[in-house]
């Protein structure tokens, strides 16, 4: 299943609307900046590597509104669009990434030039973007597959697969390599509160492959390893600081606090475009926090008492020495993670 797909003859971006998942397929068709702006912040898109992909083509849609335009105002325009977009989901670094790569190579081009030739290099610069981000993830996959054992027992959270990148997965990505190398896995997928997208897109998407999974309420975790049911937990991230902070979905500080209690490693699968050097610690991610409806609601029924108080951050920050290894497409990365990380993405 795409999640993105770039139509060429007709210049829009078909966007898969995750929303709507599992009970509906259905494509939205964006040929405006803005329409992709908005299925960022409504969650039609989401997870970090598919959402710097979706503003990357945004980009492009943008270049071709306006390629009729005088070149200084052509470059205004979509500089104005790149700053909408960036504000959509605050978390995710490989938005800002996707968009700088993107504002990056048009600033590379000779000045005066055509808009249709703007346009078209940023197209090419997009579609590299998509391609790059697939090819990270299988890496990604034939590295982390190494720690994992045959039969292993995978405890996961929220999505990290196909749908949250521009194909294969991170998290997920890991598991798919290690069943190409003939690995026997079963999954533990918590449900992910409050818009379910371990029960929604997870479940989902492995059923989809016959992977063993079993879904679980996100408050049954501690038992499940109090109960010696699983071995590791292996999760995605949306940003990665410094000395290996990471956030990620709501939920996965809880994870693991209790992985360590247990004894169990956890781990993280990203790309290194997730990885924001320039904030020394976590506590400099900025974290979103959502409409409360997310929490008084579910499925459009309202389960709360009208008027209660709500928060609602959609991540949260597992502290680096809670976590056993940064899985990227450049290799394991163990702890201590200040210095190796930065060597890794410094040294590209």
């Amino acid at each position: 299943m795409e999640t993105l797909r770039w139509l060429e003859k007709d210049s829009v971006l078909l966007v898969l609307d995750q929303t709507k998942l599992p009970g509906e397929i259905s494509y939205l068709t964006c040929a405006d900046y803005r329409e992709v702006a908005q299925a960022i912040k409504r969650l039609a898109v989401r997870g970090a590597p598919a959402i710097g992909a979706a503003a990357a083509f945004a980009l492009v849609l943008a270049a071709k509104a306006c390629r009729h335009y005088p070149y200084k105002e052509a470059v205004s325009y979509i500089e104005g669009a790149a700053k909408e977009l960036a504000a959509t989901r605050p978390t995710a670094v490989n938005l800002m990434w996707a968009l700088d790569r993107m504002l990056k190579k048009m600033r590379s081009l000779p000045a005066g030039g055509s808009g249709e030739e703007l346009a078209a290099a940023l197209l090419g610069e997009a579609q590299a973007i998509f391609r790059e981000d697939i090819e990270a993830n299988q890496k990604i996959g034939l590295y982390g597959q190494e720690l994992l054992p045959d039969r292993a027992r995978v405890l996961t959270h929220c999505n990290a697969g196909a749908l949250a990148t521009a194909g294969y997965g991170t998290a997920l990505g890991v598991l798919r390599a290690a069943r190409e190398q003939g690995k026997e896995l079963s999954v533990y997928a918590c449900e992910t509160r409050p818009l379910l997208q371990g029960a929604r897109l997870t479940a989902w998407e492995l059923m989809r492959e016959g992977v063993p999974l079993t879904l679980i309420t996100d408050g049954m975790a501690g038992y499940l390893m109090a109960k010696k049911m699983v071995d590791l937990v292996m999760v995605g991230a949306d940003r990665i600081a410094a000395n290996g902070d990471t956030a990620n979905k709501i939920g996965t500080y809880a994870l693991a606090v209790l992985a360590r209690h247990h004894g169990l490693p956890f781990y993280v699968a990203a790309p290194a475009s997730t990885v924001d050097l320039s904030l020394p610690s976590g506590e400099g991610i900025p974290v979103e926090e959502r409409d409360p409806s997310e929490v008084t609601h579910l499925a459009g029924v309202q389960l709360a008492p009208p008027g209660v108080k709500v928060w609602n951050p959609a991540f949260d920050v597992t502290p680096h020495e809670l976590i056993a290894a940064i899985i990227t497409e450049r290799g394991i990365i163990r702890p201590p993670f200040k210095e190796k990380l930065a060597a890794v993405i410094r040294g590209g």
